[in-house]
């Protein structure tokens, strides 16, 4: 008796090819279930915790920065972009208004920080405003930081704040995890 038929067929009743295709799949189903990768799994391990982010806007042109800032405390949370993707709403912890200084040199050598005189000197500096907006929110903590939607957040991370009436960007200075 041959192992082998005329038709392809191992002892005349099996297909070489079906026992290969029958092989593959086998070897597939081990791959997958019994043989770990090398980078686990792709879901990172992550808590999330409530975090505040402190965000420095310079050179703000509005008209009446006060009412701007009532604004925004009065509606107590705003809207977040970063990267061009939305991501989230966030609670306004706190707004301060910064006012803006220049250094001085004196007559000994030494630097002073004093107000910067031009601010009201002229119509555009008076429509140009300097803030730091305390942000609260709620983020995964992963191994590489905080991440807010879907975007990590970290020092120097550019971000969108948008509300009913205003849209502009500011840049991260800080991010605290809050226990």
């Amino acid at each position: 008796m041959n192992i082998l038929d005329s038709k392809g067929r191992l002892f005349g009743k099996l297909s070489i090819l079906d026992l290969g295709a029958a092989l593959v799949i086998l070897l597939v189903i081990i791959g997958i279930f019994f043989v770990p990768g090398t980078s686990g799994s792709l879901a990172q391990v992550t808590s999330t915790k409530p975090i505040e982010v402190d965000v420095v806007v310079r050179g703000l042109s509005v008209k009446n920065s006060d009412e701007l800032v009532q604004e925004m405390q009065a509606k107590g949370q705003t809207n977040l972009v970063i990267r061009n993707q939305p991501s989230g709403s966030v609670e306004i912890k706190s707004i301060e208004l910064l006012e803006r200084q220049i250094i001085v040199t004196q007559p000994d050598g030494s630097v002073k920080m004093i107000a910067d005189p031009r601010t009201m000197a002229t119509m555009a500096e008076s429509f140009s405003t300097d803030m730091l907006i305390v942000l609260a929110g709620k983020a995964q903590i992963t191994d590489n930081g905080a991440v807010l939607g879907k975007n990590q957040i970290k020092i120097g991370t550019a971000i969108e704040l948008d509300g009913q009436s205003y849209n502009f960007n500011g840049s991260v200075i800080g991010v605290r995890v809050v226990d």
